[in-house]
This record gives structure tokens, C-alpha cells and sequence, in this order.
């Protein structure tokens, strides 16, 4: 046999395959140009929305608590499947707010947990989509 003839057949196959990839990904570049980018529509989408803002102070001279996590909990009711329990969690920001972007509008669970606080929960109303709840945490009690 004569290796010098021999060429591997992989060789004419290599040249194939850039060709395959870039004809796979045309089209995926073609709709991305298509569709409008979902950010023009966000910014004023966001001026509309529910926009919960949560107010954390502590002690007696209502100092803000800041990094302390707050849950937010509901229950999304469903007709035909069985209703689903949602959860959001934010942390409050050196001012001690927390905003919740998408708020649900009814009956909702708040609980606030910071270090060094007592901690708090209670089931709250939401009916303004916009609406400010105020929370003031209190010191725990000392251990002997």
C-alpha cells in the first residue's frame, strides 16, 4: 500500500462543519434582530406596576435596620391545579427599606429577621399597589 496517496477522509468532512454551526446560528441572530428589544417597554412598564416598599426600623429611637431579610409570602390561587405558595425575599438597604417589585395585591405573609431583632411576621393587606408598610422590630429579651 502507498501512503503517499492516502489521504484521511475526515479531512474533506473538517471543511463542513463551520458551514453547518454558522447555518444553525443564522437564524437565531435573524430573530434576535427582529424582535424589539424588551427594554424601552420595561421602563414604563415599571412606572405602572405594584411596587411594595417596607420600611424596617428598631428600638426606641427608631434607628433604621439595615441588611435584615424580608419574606414575602402568598398563596396564587389556581382554578384546575392545586394553588402554588410563592416566596420573595429582599434585603432592607442602609435606610432600612425594602422594596418588592411585583407585589401581589391581598392577603399576605411579612416577616422581617435582622441580627440582633426580635423577630417579626404578621399576615398583612395589601391594597394599594404602591403601598408603604411600616415595621418596627424590638429587642429581644435577655437571656440569664
Amino acid at each position: 500500500m502507498d501512503h503517499s496517496s492516502y489521504k484521511p477522509m475526515k479531512s474533506k468532512r473538517l471543511w463542513l462543519l463551520p458551514l453547518v454551526v454558522l447555518a444553525a446560528l443564522l437564524p437565531v441572530v435573524a430573530f434576535a434582530q427582529a424582535n424589539p428589544s424588551p427594554d424601552s417597554s420595561a421602563s414604563s412598564k415599571t412606572s405602572q406596576s405594584n411596587r411594595i416598599r417596607i420600611e424596617v426600623t428598631g428600638g426606641d429611637p427608631e434607628v433604621p435596620v439595615e441588611n435584615a431579610s424580608v419574606y414575602l409570602k402568598y398563596v396564587e390561587e389556581r382554578k384546575l391545579r392545586k394553588d402554588k405558595k410563592i416566596e420573595l425575599n429582599v434585603k432592607t438597604n442602609h435606610d432600612g427599606v425594602a422594596h418588592i417589585p411585583e407585589a401581589p395585591m391581598g392577603k399576605v405573609l411579612v416577616q422581617v429577621i435582622a441580627e440582633g431583632w426580635k423577630s417579626y411576621g404578621k399576615w398583612l393587606e395589601i391594597t394599594d399597589p404602591r403601598q408603604v408598610i411600616k415595621i418596627k422590630l424590638e429587642k429581644p429579651p435577655r437571656w440569664y
